[in-house]
């Protein structure tokens, strides 16, 4: 039986901006672009209460906290701190799993810190946080990953839950099927519309059931409304692709319009790509976001950097659009697993734009 713990830093990037800026502390922030195109990164937890969510547009975060402040965000602050917090880890596990500079599963099956205690190890590393970086982080502890992001969500901020192997089947009995990492608005929405709105109706259900409606997912579904996951740590990340994207101070309608800002994000790409020439690309890839806030992607194989298909799969995206003007294109690259990678024989990704 595993021991795992999620760690989940609290406003992360606000709590920050809090630490180091006191007169912040007692008014509602966000962390964002200064643009009224800029979505927010995070916000604190005052700025929660009227309604203000990361991922939302300056405009809307406006409409509902008019004395809402936005804060530039200052990325080199906010991953000094997660070096810190990481250095924490270290001292209590080495199966680490990190999902972001904020947040991470610990593999504490076999540490002898605290007893063996997962609890005691959970409640250790969050006072160690709070002494040494005056931020506050909340913790799930439970036999599995699932169950344990989960948990840390349940008493935030600043808390901890702790999920025992014998109540798992009963924690998740009544859990919305909206909490289920994988599952997004409008799939949510799909599933309801089927009869699916907790753990519970999926368990009275089966795969065969579910498939048609969520598809390869049915299985991983039908296992999590039992609390089920033998998902070991992912220690060693692999990147998967590498894309940059922007969003535009103005909506958009044509082709050329769209190819100027193509033009805009290759020389960004290839400098992002510099530190990963140890990766060979498999696909290139188009994002358009429209004005109503529907996306779509648009991806081909490829094994270099082309020009020219980018161009092609920007045409065949814009068809896409059925007349609605584009607020966000982004490009893309795809990176070959690391198996298959290492599979090549060490075959060298290359540059050249054609």
């Amino acid at each position: 039986m595993r021991k795992i713990i999620h760690i989940d830093m609290d406003c992360f990037y606000a709590a920050v901006e809090m630490r180091d800026n006191p007169e912040y502390r007692d008014i509602p922030i966000a962390v964002g672009g200064d643009s009224p195109r800029s979505v927010m990164c995070t916000c604190n937890y005052i700025a929660r209460q009227y309604g203000v969510r990361s991922a939302m547009s300056a405009i809307k975060a406006k409409q509902l906290c008019p004395q809402l402040l936005i804060v530039t965000p200052r990325m080199a602050a906010y991953k000094e701190v997660s070096r810190q917090i990481q250095s924490i880890f270290q001292r209590f596990t080495h199966l680490i799993e990190p999902l972001s500079l904020d947040e991470a599963y610990l593999d504490v099956t076999e540490s002898d810190a605290c007893h063996g205690s997962a609890t005691l190890i959970a409640e250790e590393i969050r006072r160690q946080i709070f002494q040494e970086t005056g931020l506050t982080a909340s913790a799930g502890v439970a036999p599995n990953k699932f169950i344990a992001k989960i948990a840390s969500d349940e008493n935030k901020p600043n808390g901890l839950c702790v999920v025992s192997p014998d109540r798992v089947a009963d924690f998740v009995e009544s859990l919305s099927l909206k909490k289920i990492p994988g599952i997004g608005p409008k799939t949510y929405k799909k599933l309801a519309s089927h009869g699916f709105e907790n753990c519970a109706d999926v368990r009275a259900s089966s795969v065969d059931k579910l498939g048609p409606i969520v598809g390869k997912f049915a299985q991983s579904l039908y296992d999590k409304s039992f609390g089920r996951d033998d998902r070991a740590l992912t220690t060693s990340r692999w990147r998967k692709s590498l894309a940059v994207e922007t969003t535009l101070a103005r909506d958009i309608n044509t082709m050329e319009a769209c190819s100027e800002v193509v033009e805009q994000l290759l020389p960004k790409l290839n400098q992002r790509l510099i530190p990963h020439l140890d990766k060979r690309i498999v696909k290139q890839g188009i994002k358009l976001k429209f004005a109503d806030f529907n996306q779509t992607t648009v991806e081909q194989r490829s094994n270099i950097v082309n020009h020219a298909l980018y161009k092609d799969l920007l045409a065949s995206a814009i068809e896409r659009a059925n007349g609605r003007s584009i607020r966000l294109v982004g490009i893309s690259l795809g990176f070959a697993e690391q198996q298959a990678e290492a599979e090549s024989c060490g075959q060298q990704m290359s540059l050249p734009m054609i």
